[in-house]
């Protein structure tokens, strides 16, 4: 914890994820995109096995769960 707030999960391009939260929550697949957004949320790309992209919030995700 830093200044009151919570650091980023150590996720990297590639990792395997599923949703654990929000609109897409029970779906899953490979991380593919990492960003920050100017308000300091990290935003992350999810490719899921049929080639379905999505975006999410990467606090919602569960990383290595397969």
């Amino acid at each position: 914890m830093t200044n009151g707030k919570v650091e980023a999960l150590q996720i990297a391009d590639g990792d395997y994820c599923t949703v654990i939260a929000g609109v897409h929550k029970g779906k899953a697949g490979i991380v593919r995109d990492i960003n920050r957004s100017k308000s300091g949320n990290v935003t992350i790309t999810v490719v899921q096995d049929d080639g379905e992209r999505f975006k999410t919030l990467a606090r919602s995700v569960l990383i290595g769960s397969n």
